[in-house]
């Protein structure tokens, strides 16, 4: 798997798992303010969008994934 493909699942799986925690009729409801860690995994998804650069990325190469094509 390529780096930019681990940004995507780990975005992903945030995503998810923060509307999960912060949606009042989920079964694993834990606060509203889970919201905000949607709100701000959706923020850098647009600022590396626009910049070009991922911290996220940059992560997962250190650590071992290519960077892929």
């Amino acid at each position: 798997m390529t780096s930019w493909q681990m940004v995507r699942l780990v975005a992903g799986s945030f995503i998810l798992a923060s509307l999960a925690m912060g949606i009042p009729g989920s079964p694993v409801f834990v606060s509203e303010w889970w919201l905000a860690f949607t709100a701000f995994v959706g923020l850098n998804l647009l600022q590396s969008a626009i910049t070009r650069w991922c911290l996220m990325e940059t992560i997962m190469r250190k650590i071992g994934f290519n960077p892929g094509s």
